[in-house]
């Protein structure tokens, strides 16, 4: 799976109040939402869409429980596939682990919950990708520097 997060120039949200508000500025900005997000169901709001109240509502209302899909979809009253969508997004922040839950008959089954139950750990998840996402950048930057470099040099030889 790959990880993408959207890193934009931004304020800390810190004088906010309201989770809500706080949070669909947070999901905007790492791009949990598409751009201009525009809910395809009947909502009126933002925050009765799909994508918020499965954030919201379960994972981060709820940290320390692991959810399988199909609590999940019925919970939100939508298919299975929906609610994978937006869990594999979330799993691309690498905010969301993977860990087995016990179904009603006993059986194991493969449940989402927010890396360690807690929102702050898992973010350091996701601020090592960027890092390292970062750090390769700029390798590749300074290798493509020595070569524009390198084939400057042989330009000016031929003069």
């Amino acid at each position: 799976m790959s990880f993408e997060l959207n890193v934009v120039t931004n304020t800390p949200l810190t004088p906010l109040s309201d989770i809500d508000e706080v949070a669909i500025i947070f999901l905007n900005q790492i791009g949990y939402f598409p751009k201009g997000y525009d809910p395809k169901t009947d909502v009126t709001d933002i925050r009765d869409s799909v994508p918020y109240r499965l954030f919201v509502n379960c994972f981060l209302e709820r940290m320390e429980k692991a959810w399988v899909v199909e609590d999940l979809a019925t919970s939100l009253g939508v298919t299975k596939a929906t609610i994978y969508r937006h869990i594999n997004k979330l799993k691309g922040f690498d905010l969301l682990e993977e860990t087995s839950v016990e179904d009603a008959k006993g059986s194991p089954r493969k449940g989402y919950r927010i890396r360690y139950g807690n929102l702050g750990k898992a973010w350091n998840f996701t601020e090592a990708h960027v890092q390292v996402a970062m750090e390769n950048y700029r390798k590749t930057v300074d290798h493509l520097n020595d070569l524009a470099t390198k084939k400057g040099e042989k330009h000016a030889k031929k003069r």
